[in-house]
Parts: structure tokens; C-alpha cells; sequence
């Protein structure tokens, strides 16, 4: 029996899952090669538009490696009838730590000290000056989902006080409810966000919710760029209308805005919340079960549910 084509818009990692790929599928990597693909292998940033489908007649399943699936044209595949999977649970404490990571670092002023010592201001100007304790604080989480809940859980294990705001009330949750951003930021002083990408959430975190969130505090954002507005937070650095922030993700990846690049008390890193070894790992398994499944025709392990 010949081997399915799947077309490969993400890579695989570590490289024995890439190999494994490659060992049982036909891989390409050029849509105009592979237009008799039946799989598509993407990523949560880059996901499958509509354009791209309709060059894809044969395309039945997306394969996303990642939990974010803004950037798939999800109408489109439920029109024609395209199975979307993801890689949901395995990847929620990589982006957890790293979210509390950002957190630390932000409000310890780690890589400001990091930057101080490297360019030997240590030797002529004496010590950086005083950060805000971490752990001391109220913790708020925007997005109240798989990975909000590990989050949820690693802050509480620290002995936190965690409010969290979702769509609805948590009735099985440990956390405090806020009805809504505003008033989540009024109630804590660390606003981690990691509520879904998508155009419902676009901008949830605005120059309202900054100013509620208040001189002291500290936002954190592992979702996606946009549900923070980036010109009302580079404000809200500059001003002192909050007291730092910690990004992974931006608007328009890899491009960051220079004035989120001139602020100090801004921590950046490049999209890495779930890359670990482990988590990665774990995914692409993930990536690579779900294609077996659907080329076995079996039910598919973690079909996407909105």
C-alpha cells in the first residue's frame, strides 16, 4: 500500500519524531507539490487558511502541533468536513512554569540585572536597586482553560492566593471567581494571561484593565499577542501605570515593537513557553498518533473541541 502524502508546514521535534515522519509518510513541504496531501502537519502560529485548503482537494485531516488553532481556518474544515487535531494537556506545565518563570523574572528584575552586570554597570554605578517580591502577591489568571489550570495549581503549591476570570464559573475550582478582566485586575497585583487566541479575545487586556491592574503590578502573557493590547501596555510601561511585564508572544512574530524593546522593565522571549524537550516530545507523539489514527481509521486521540 502506498504511502499517505502529508504535507509538513511545522517541523517535528526533537528530530527522531521528525524521523518518524518521514520514515512512514511521504513528506513535503512545497503546497504546490503536495496538493494531493490528504494530511497537513502545522503549527498553532501558523496554522491552514481557507486559501490554503481550497489548493488542497484531498486534504482530510489538520494535524496541529500545539494547542492554538486561531490561525486555522476551523469554518472552512468543518464545511468541507476536515478532521482539526491538537496537542492538548502535554504541553500545560512547560507554558505553567514558564509563565511563572516570566513572572519572577519580571518582578526580580533577573534580566535587567543580567543586562546590568554584562555591561559593567555593577563596578560604576553600585547595586540595580530593589525588584517586588514574586510569591507575596495575589495572583490573577485570564483564561481559565488547561493550561490556566496548571498554572492555577503550580501558584496555589507556592502558597498563592489565585482569582481567575473565564466564560463561566468553575463550580469544581479551588480559585476565586472575577467576573470579568477589569475586575480580575482590580483583585490581584500578578495578571497572567492565558486565555485563547482568536478575534473574542482580541485586546481583552486594554488600557482599562492595565489601569486597574495599578502601579504595582505585573502582566504576564503566554497566550497570544493580541489579546493584550500591545500600544496600551508599551504605555503603561513607560508611564508607571504598571510595574513590569513578561512576554512570550507578540502581535506579528518574530517582530517585536520597538517600544516594548526600549522598555527595561519589559522581560521578551522568542514564542519558547513549551519548548522543553519533554513537552515537545510529547506533542509530536501527539502529532504523529493522531495521523495513525485517522490513516488506520480509528478515532482520532485529542480531536479539537471548541
Amino acid at each position: 500500500m502506498s504511502r499517505k502524502t502529508v504535507l509538513q508546514l511545522a517541523s517535528l521535534e526533537p528530530s527522531d519524531m521528525q524521523t518518524q515522519l518521514m520514515d512512514n509518510y511521504e513528506v513535503l513541504t512545497d503546497i504546490d507539490a503536495a496538493s494531493h496531501a490528504e494530511i497537513v502537519v502545522t503549527a498553532g502560529n501558523v496554522g491552514l487558511s481557507g486559501a490554503a485548503m481550497a489548493r488542497l482537494p484531498a486534504l482530510k485531516l489538520i494535524a496541529v502541533n500545539g494547542v492554538g488553532v486561531d490561525a486555522v481556518d476551523l469554518p472552512e474544515a468543518a464545511r468541507r468536513g476536515i478532521a482539526v487535531t491538537t496537542t492538548p494537556d502535554v504541553l500545560s506545565l512547560a507554558v505553567a512554569e514558564m509563565a511563572l518563570a516570566l513572572a519572577l523574572d519580571a518582578g526580580r528584575r533577573m534580566s535587567e540585572g543580567d543586562r546590568f552586570v554584562r555591561e559593567g554597570n555593577w563596578a560604576t554605578k553600585g547595586k540595580l536597586g530593589l525588584g517586588n517580591s514574586v510569591l507575596t502577591r495575589r495572583a490573577g489568571i485570564l483564561g481559565y482553560g488547561r493550561i490556566g489550570r496548571s498554572l492555577a495549581d503550580l501558584l496555589r503549591g507556592l502558597g498563592m492566593q489565585v482569582t481567575y476570570t473565564a466564560r463561566s464559573r468553575k463550580h469544581d475550582s479551588l480559585d476565586s471567581f472575577a467576573a470579568d478582566p477589569v475586575t480580575l485586575a482590580a483583585e490581584c497585583e500578578l495578571l497572567f494571561v492565558t486565555a485563547a487566541g482568536g478575534s473574542d479575545n482580541k485586546g481583552l487586556v486594554n488600557a482599562e484593565v492595565l489601569r486597574a491592574l495599578g502601579p504595582d503590578g505585573i502582566v504576564i502573557n503566554v497566550a497570544r499577542g493580541p489579546v493584550v493590547e500591545t500600544q496600551a501596555l508599551a504605555d503603561a510601561l513607560s508611564t508607571g501605570m504598571i510595574a513590569a511585564a513578561g512576554l512570550d508572544v507578540f502581535d506579528d512574530e518574530p517582530n517585536v515593537p520597538q517600544s516594548l524593546l526600549n522598555a527595561p522593565n519589559c522581560v521578551l522571549t522568542p514564542h519558547i513557553a513549551s519548548a522543553t524537550v519533554q513537552a515537545r516530545r510529547a506533542m509530536a507523539q501527539l502529532v504523529l498518533d493522531n495521523i495513525a489514527a485517522h490513516v488506520a481509521q480509528k478515532p482520532l486521540p485529542t480531536p479539537y473541541k471548541d
